[in-house]
């Protein structure tokens, strides 16, 4: 069986496609988003953000404090202070709620929503225009297959780093 001109330049281009695929596939590129003039932001402060929620899981506010100064420090190059920062980034945990979600026709909940709210308050010394205050929310389902205590941990976790993000996003990465 023999190859024809045509035949060579369908395989060739074939061949092409596929390697410009699959040496795409292999790049990988982190962009982290922030937009800070280093020559005048410095530092960032971030105090302690309690947990002042009706409902208390205590290992939250320490796992979200710890997680939110351990995003700037991974990816920027401010100083993370107590106080005193150019930037200056507080705030408490207002909500820890568990909703039920999918009732069934028996009148019981086959799903529960644990929603976590927190509250920023965030200045900007350098450019105080961009100050705020706000809330920032996320939920995670889970079955009720499963009580709160077996996934409660999994679920903030989550929560937490989907929270963090959403801070980040809104105080340095306004891109």
């Amino acid at each position: 069986m023999g190859w024809t001109e045509s035949g060579k330049n369908t395989f060739g281009a074939v061949g092409l496609l596929l390697f410009a695929v699959l040496v795409s596939c292999s790049i990988s590129y982190k962009f982290n988003g922030a937009s800070i003039d280093y020559t005048q932001v410095k530092s960032i402060s971030i105090s302690d953000f309690p947990n002042m929620a009706p409902l208390v899981y205590p290992p939250l506010a320490q796992r979200f404090t710890e997680e939110l100064k351990d995003k700037y420090i991974r990816q920027t190059r401010l100083q993370v202070l107590r106080e005193n920062g150019t930037l200056d980034l507080g705030g408490e945990i207002t909500a820890y709620e568990l909703t039920p979600q999918a009732v069934k026709e028996d009148a019981y909940a086959s799903m529960t929503r644990l929603t976590i709210t927190v509250r920023v308050h965030y200045s900007n010394r350098v450019n105080p225009e961009e100050d705020f205050e706000q809330n920032f929310s996320a939920y995670r389902e889970f079955s009720n297959a499963s009580t709160i205590d077996q996934v409660q941990d999994e679920l903030c976790a989550e929560i937490v780093k989907e929270l963090v993000d959403l801070i980040y996003n809104a105080t340095v990465a306004t891109w």
